[in-house]
């Protein structure tokens, strides 16, 4: 492990899974890591932290995103469930509603869709924005709540000019992207989607956003031996324990919150 220059700091960090994790799943198919990882980016917000436990889940041999998006669903049902029935003292102890439905099917709207009912309601000219701001996904998430009875929101769809260089377009649409933000109680708590899995479009991804290919040359060995079509999702556990426990700011749910400025202990 080497040291890096960490805003201005030595430091030793624990490089992200993603890459590694979406290869091997060529391998073994369904790929799971749990660990903690450090933001590239100088994050002070009440939403992130510098690092933070991230749990990260590939599949491989998927129709596309949405069969991705089914795999969160359970995941997110398991681990309430699970809160649930082991942890019901800490519950009752904290005293908040802690835990919501994960119902059967959650809603769906489409990126382009939501930014149409957020200009509608709001008058605000969002429309054709490449993103949704923090504030849309608190809009979003009152919406879900009153549309449908869900604390839960998929929006799919999003604009491949803020989609990572391995996401996989829409057939149909290629600008927008087979990939999903999951919103709860109007925060994104899970960014997932499909990925390529051919050589080739991987050099046509790179090529377009002018990267060149041999910083990437191990990882695209892997594609020119043959890989499933695949995808998935990452889900980062202060920010979903801070929503689940009603936190106003995901620090209040995290240990030793690190930031720029706080490497250790």
């Amino acid at each position: 492990m080497f040291a890096v220059d960490y805003f201005g700091r030595p430091a030793f960090l624990a490089q992200s899974p993603q890459f590694y994790k979406q290869i091997m799943v060529g391998v073994f198919e369904r790929v799971y890591e749990v660990g903690p990882v450090f933001r590239a980016e100088p994050h002070d917000t009440q939403r992130h932290l510098a690092e933070y436990v991230s749990l990260d889940a590939e599949l491989g041999f998927i129709d596309d995103h949405r069969t991705v998006m089914r795999f969160a669903r359970e995941a997110l049902a398991g681990m309430v469930e699970g809160v649930r029935t082991r942890a019901e003292s800490a519950v009752e102890l904290l005293g908040v509603e802690l835990l919501p439905e994960v119902q059967a099917e959650i809603p769906t709207v489409d990126f382009t869709a939501a930014q149409e009912l957020i200009e509608r309601a709001t008058g605000e000219p969002v429309v054709g924005e490449p993103d949704l701001a923090p504030a849309h996904e608190r809009w979003l998430g009152d919406w879900a709540r009153r549309e449908h009875g869900s604390d839960f929101l998929f929006v799919t769809g999003f604009p491949m000019a803020k989609r990572p260089f391995y996401t996989h377009p829409d057939p149909a649409r290629p600008e927008l992207s087979n990939s999903f933000d999951l919103i709860f109680r109007g925060l994104e708590l899970i960014t997932g989607g499909q990925r390529l899995h051919r050589y080739e479009d991987y050099v046509a991804a790179l090529s377009a956003r002018g990267e060149s290919l041999e910083p990437y040359d191990g990882y695209l060995q892997a594609f020119k031996y043959g890989m499933p079509p695949h995808g998935g999702f990452a889900i980062g556990l202060e920010r979903w324990v801070a929503r689940l426990v009603g936190a106003t700011n995901v620090r209040e749910t995290t240990l030793f919150p690190r930031d720029r400025n706080r490497l250790s202990p």
